[in-house]
């Protein structure tokens, strides 16, 4: 009898094929704790009300993936779920109610699970502890405190007597920032600010030590330190280590781009190149260096895939010039000369012919590439420009990540309902535009289903979710998706 195939747990080869597994993180009372004087410094242009984008907005995304990966646990359900009684018990991580998916797996949730181990506590504690300064009493009385309780001090800062005993990590809900998996490879990460070094060491614990990923172990790779890098001066830059997830795309199976940007550095993008090349993860490697400016951040804030012919991105890197308004044929010349903090270098390298790099024009000639030689699209390429590529609306919705979408399935993505120009474009291009609250409640009326849909962009609310400057591409860590044909 022949034997069944199993799901694999790892096995990300695109940007677009079917979702099945990814990782998450809800926004905790951290969020809630950002105050004016600290926004900047833990990477947020604004302070956020955490009862709206917990109930308003970011509930929705965790309905509408389950909805999608793991339908059991809401269809039907959601009246329900969402009773003023509930308190939102569904959403939070180690209460009795909570949804605890294997699909939309919650990282806060993964991190109770090792501190269960006494072994695995002691040596996080002791990390943690070390990282922030802890003293050695409270780390003492941290010991005592079970694995939910610990798990949400180590993220939120705050224990349950509400003690802040350091400070929050809200970029935690930005997932895709402490990896990236790459096949059956997970790659990760090493941040750029110190405001996400405990993030790093979490996300390490977890990797290493869940039992969700003990068939991994040789296949979860960190990107070395350049030799005697301690020895270099601190004003280095570029030879300082830095990669974070959003700067990591994987196109094809055998494709994947690396952004060099604000917070990936040219040494990060050289010794992950050696590194995957060497574990053979991969046969070439695009780097995309974008200007370092706070506007842009990570290469998946420029631009995302919706389809194998379809992208989204920023007008500022296309060879087709921005349409503004009243302008005379000097002043667009002038306008869209290339400036030098302005430029966007694209290298790729291929593991057979490291020393002859293919270099490309512009960004839609690489994305052009990928459609029609990776992914083998026969389809005329089509791009979607952020603001329908007018100013302002071009660079006013990049802001507020036009151009951040996640693909749950080829030509079905999540956005934020916020950008209008956006969406016309989307709309404009064949796309249907439907609002997740509706959609929900087409999904429970049984008059649509996530299998029946396509080529849709799916409003997502994002009045506070936008001022934490990341869209759903920052939000989700894929685990698994299925292979395009």
């Amino acid at each position: 009898m022949a034997k069944k195939a199993t799901t694999p747990q790892l096995m990300v080869t695109s940007e677009i094929g079917t979702l099945r597994r990814l990782l998450v993180h809800s926004p905790d009372s951290g969020l809630g704790k950002v105050v004016p004087s600290k926004a900047q410094d833990w990477l947020f242009e604004d302070i956020v009300h955490l009862d709206t984008i917990r109930r308003k907005e970011y509930d929705y995304y965790t309905k509408v993936l389950l909805y999608f990966l793991d339908p059991e646990k809401v269809k039907g359900k959601l009246s329900a779920i969402d009773a003023p009684q509930r308190k939102r018990n569904f959403y939070k991580p180690g209460h009795k109610d909570f949804f605890k998916s294997d699909k939309v797996i919650e990282l806060q949730w993964l991190l109770a699970d090792i501190l269960n181990d006494q072994k695995t506590k002691l040596k996080l504690v002791a990390s943690v502890c070390a990282l922030e300064g802890v003293a050695y009493a409270t780390q003492m009385h941290m010991m005592e405190l079970d694995a939910d309780a610990l798990a949400k001090l180590f993220i939120s800062g705050t224990s349950d007597d509400n003690e802040m005993l350091f400070a929050p990590i809200p970029n935690f809900i930005f997932t895709r920032d402490i990896g990236i998996v790459i096949n059956d490879y997970v790659l990760l990460n090493k941040p750029a600010r110190q405001a996400r070094t405990r993030e790093a060491l979490l996300a390490k614990y977890i990797f290493f030590n869940h039992p969700l990923f003990a068939a991994f172990q040789s296949k979860i790779l960190e990107i070395p330190e350049k030799h005697h890098h301690f020895l270099n001066p601190k004003e280095g830059g570029e030879k300082k280590v830095t990669l974070e997830g959003g700067d990591v795309m994987v196109v094809s199976k055998d494709h994947l781009l690396i952004g060099v940007s604000e917070r990936t550095s040219w040494e990060a993008a050289h010794q992950a190149i050696n590194l995957l090349f060497e574990e053979k993860v991969v046969k070439k490697v695009t780097v995309v260096r974008i200007p370092k400016k706070r506007d842009y951040m990570h290469i998946d804030t420029v631009f995302t895939q919706v389809k194998r012919n379809v992208w989204v991105m920023l007008g500022n890197f296309s060879k087709k010039a921005v349409k503004r308004l009243d302008e005379d044929p000097v002043e667009r010349i002038l306008e869209n000369a290339p400036k030098k903090d302005e430029k966007i270098s694209l290298i790729q390298f291929h593991h057979k012919q490291l020393g002859k790099p293919v270099y490309f024009d512009n960004l839609e000639a690489l994305l052009e590439d990928i459609s029609k030689n990776d992914l083998g699209c026969k389809e005329k390429v089509k791009f979607i420009y952020s603001g329908n590529n007018e100013f302002p609306y071009d660079a006013r919705e990049q802001w507020t990540d036009s151009c951040n979408l996640l693909a749950i399935k080829e030509g079905v993505v999540l956005g934020y309902d916020r950008n209008d120009k956006t969406v016309d474009a989307f709309k404009h291009a064949g796309f249907n535009v439907v609002h997740v609250a509706d959609l929900l409640q087409d999904f429970e009326a049984g008059k649509t289903s996530p299998e029946q849909l396509k080529d849709t962009f799916i409003l997502m609310p994002s009045a506070e979710l936008s001022r934490a400057r990341g869209g759903f591409h920052c939000m989700s860590m894929p685990l698994l998706r299925d292979e395009i044909d």
